[in-house]
């Protein structure tokens, strides 16, 4: 793993990840895109980025998500078959009556794909959807390009096979199958998602499976189906999908509420938010959204800290109580006396360790490095220079795998390798 700083994220590189591993990630206000990994920055962002998840057993689809799985299967189905099928395979009077009152999410995404129909008779058209290994294949790019240049109008010079395939086909997340507590089969790592019709690739959901959710990466489709609203059936299914096989949660990619495109994901609910400075989920109600209406930056602990703070300072005198001194210094915004602005610690970036952390973090000498070919794992404090440095000081090895710990967090220490001989990094 080799890393970076921007003005406002944090970068990483990655060759390998555990799902376990990415999960966690996740949860400490990480995404990836391809192999990159990056934290933001929310509080010195001008497009916050906020952290989101749903949790499936609690989905209620809206009127509108269900009249689209309606039509979508009316369509796939077509009037003659609805009405050969009822003849040839009648409902039950309680079964009819429960499809009429309920909307069972599992059941009706299932309803009108073709291995799941009661045949004959033969549906007006073939649907499938498969969950397939996410490695480039011509028809997925195929899909890609149409949709880069139609959908976001890309010109075509600039869509290019080895963009998808380093920004879709290329994940560190390894593929595995495990038995769940309840038994079954559950498929963890990166995949794609495909949705044929007809026979024709014409939808890919990018997801990332892992332990306690479905990650969406990307969803991309062509342009025949865009007035089947391709992307709320694509995330009715993904949030099914975390349902069906025990994830869960649905994680819908970073959120940004100024940004008018992104609104949609506020439409499934309930969503939670997390907190960038506590890393705690909280629901996402009219509250915080309003908040969010008003506020360039939102942190619900600090909210209720400092409200705890004006309401304690009603009470207390305004001046400093006797052998205090004021202070307006965030201890973690300078790092000693370094003045790069790069420098993380300099930055303020909420939810990282400060440099207090970091110099009492015990695992710092024991940080696993690969340095070479051979196979051999070696740690920080092997280093000749390892303790002439200090982590304070930017620019030097040690200040530079202290940012990459501090950005983690001491959680995500123990399973990490630092890697300086991997010639793809």
């Amino acid at each position: 793993m080799s890393s970076r700083v921007s003005r406002f994220s944090y970068y990483a590189k990655s060759t390998s990840l555990t799902p376990e591993y990415y999960q966690t990630l996740l949860d400490h206000y990480w995404r990836r895109s391809g192999t990159t990994l990056y934290r933001p920055d929310q509080l010195h962002a001008c497009c916050v980025h906020y952290t989101l998840r749903l949790d499936s057993t609690q989905f209620k689809p809206t009127r509108d998500q269900r009249q689209t799985v309606n039509r979508f299967n009316k369509y796939l189905t077509g009037d003659a078959y609805i009405k050969e099928a009822a003849r040839l395979h009648p409902r039950s009077r309680e079964q009819a009556k429960k499809r009429d009152s309920e909307f069972g999410l599992i059941e009706r995404v299932h309803e009108a794909e073709y291995d799941f129909l009661q045949l004959p008779p033969e549906p007006a058209h073939v649907f499938t959807v498969t969950l397939e290994d996410d490695v480039f294949t011509e028809e997925k790019y195929q899909v890609y390009e149409n949709y880069q240049r139609v959908v976001h109008g890309e010109e075509p010079a600039d869509i290019t096979r080895r963009g998808f395939q380093r920004f879709l086909c290329e994940s560190p997340v390894q593929r595995k199958t495990i038995t769940a507590a309840d038994g079954k089969e559950q498929k963890l790592g990166s995949f794609h998602q495909c949705y044929r019709l007809d026979g024709k690739l014409v939808a890919i959901g990018v997801l990332d499976l892992l332990p306690h959710c479905v990650s969406a990466v990307y969803f991309l489709y062509h342009e025949s189906i865009h007035k089947f609203a391709p992307g709320k059936l694509g995330a009715i299914r993904e949030i099914a999908l975390a349902q069906e096989d025990g994830y869960r949660y649905w994680y819908p990619g970073f959120y940004i509420h100024s940004c008018p495109k992104m609104r949609y994901k506020m439409d499934y609910t309930p969503q939670y938010i997390l907190d960038p400075e506590t890393l705690a989920w909280d629901l996402m109600d009219k509250r915080v959204t309003n908040l969010l209406d008003n506020k360039p930056y939102l942190s619900l602990s600090k909210e209720k800290a400092d409200g705890q703070a004006a309401e304690g300072a009603k009470n207390d005198s305004d001046q400093p109580a006797a052998g205090q001194e004021e202070s307006t210094k965030d201890p973690r915004d300078k790092a000693d006396d370094d003045d790069d602005d790069t420098f993380l610690f300099n930055t303020g970036m909420p939810g990282i360790m400060s440099l207090d952390e970091i110099r009492s973090l015990e695992e710092m000498d024991h940080i696993k490095l690969r340095i070479d070919g051979s196979g051999l794992l070696f740690e920080t404090g092997d280093l000749v220079a390892w303790e002439r440095q200090d982590v304070g000081v930017s620019g030097c090895l040690k200040a530079g795998i202290a940012e990459l710990v501090a950005a983690l967090g001491p959680e995500l220490l123990e399973d990490m390798v630092v890697d300086f001989w991997n010639p793809n990094l």
